[in-house]
């Protein structure tokens, strides 16, 4: 018999994250706090295991209910993957029988989930899938070889231009941190004619992670030109987030941050470096991803629906939907403008 528990207060949730081998950060207790806390989604998980019982596998969702973009179940917003923690066939279609029938009930408007690996599972339910590349570079050979691995011309020559122009590289979770990282991001996102996420995302995120996350920022002449913040979880360091000043992309900036982060990966003996996501057709990022010496696979949502006719919602949180005629609209406004968009819309769009 399925049962339902909430991953926030089930102190069992923490022990089987810990030891299942495919939960990622964005299953851990701080990234689900940081969700609930600054979006108000409620987190269910739904388990084959007993009340009382260890828990033996589980998916979990944010229950997203808003007036403007409907009710749905979401695994997980924001996140870029969110794996079942299901090893056996058997129990994850008895695990989607009860969601089947909790949406006929509740009237979700579709439940969707985001496996880091493609699932076959039997449905009743309508389903429609959009695929995504997700890029992570093994950590295994040493640094020399690591080196090596970049492309030589495009990402190799810019770290290089960083070190010789004597660019500064700093990290930390403080305030002045938080808030050149949150510039450098508003400036990025407004360039691509996408409002940036509530600053209290960040905040929050900083608050619930601690010192599994940082803020790396590299400087000239004390100005802060790119920044990023990873998350660490286990054996990987995870880049979730990044902005740069473009009028100084010359000096390589990012290319810098993103080495510093894969030697001190490396050198703490973490096992992968994961980039993350990437729209398909987002092929010059891609290329860029992929010179870093990252891997690429397949990432694939699927939404399940009561009927034929859902919609797809606009997702705020990439840039799939860059030649839209909003998205040319957005790129004009300014940037106060778009940061009060973003907190008004981003909790309706999980």
């Amino acid at each position: 018999m399925e049962q339902r528990f909430s991953p926030l207060t089930d102190p069992r949730w923490h022990r089987f994250v810990s030891r299942h081998a495919r939960a990622s950060v964005f299953h851990s207790s701080p990234w689900l706090r940081a969700l609930n806390i600054t979006y108000g989604y409620p987190v269910v998980g739904y388990t084959t295991s007993l009340p009382g019982q260890e828990l033996e596998n589980a998916i979990i969702f944010c229950r997203v209910e808003s007036w403007l973009t409907g009710r749905r179940l979401v695994s997980l917003p924001f996140s870029d993957h969110c794996e079942p923690l299901v090893d056996r066939q058997e129990d994850l279609q008895a695990l989607l029988a009860q969601l089947e029938g909790e949406a006929r009930r509740e009237r979700w408007r579709y439940i969707e989930t985001r496996p880091l690996t493609p699932v076959d599972i039997a449905s009743s339910l309508n389903s429609t899938s959009i695929d995504y590349s997700f890029f992570e570079v093994d950590l295994q050979p040493d640094l020399e070889k690591l080196f090596s691995n970049l492309h030589k011309d495009s990402i190799e020559r810019k770290i290089r231009r960083a070190q010789r122009e004597n660019l500064t590289y700093e990290e930390g979770t403080s305030e002045s941190q938080l808030k050149d990282f949150y510039r450098l991001l508003t400036i990025t996102r407004a360039r691509h004619g996408l409002p940036p996420q509530p600053r209290k995302w960040f905040q929050n995120l900083v608050n619930c992670f601690e010192d599994a996350l940082k803020i790396r920022i590299v400087r000239k002449d004390g100005r802060a030109l790119a920044a990023m913040l990873t998350l660490r979880h286990k054996d990987r360091l995870v880049y979730k987030y990044g902005g740069a000043d473009s009028n100084y992309n010359r000096l390589g900036g990012m290319h810098l941050l993103f080495w510093r982060s894969i030697e001190e990966a490396k050198i703490s003996g973490l096992r992968f470096f994961d980039l993350g996501r990437t729209d398909i057709g987002q092929t010059g990022l891609r290329t860029f991803k992929r010179r870093w010496g990252a891997k690429e696979s397949l990432l694939r949502y699927t939404r399940y629906t009561l009927s034929d006719n859902s919609s797809r919602v606009f997702d705020l949180s990439t840039s799939s939907q860059r030649k839209s005629p909003a998205r040319e609209v957005l790129a004009h406004l300014p940037r106060g403008v778009m940061s009060l968009l973003g907190r008004a819309l981003y909790k309706h769009l999980g």
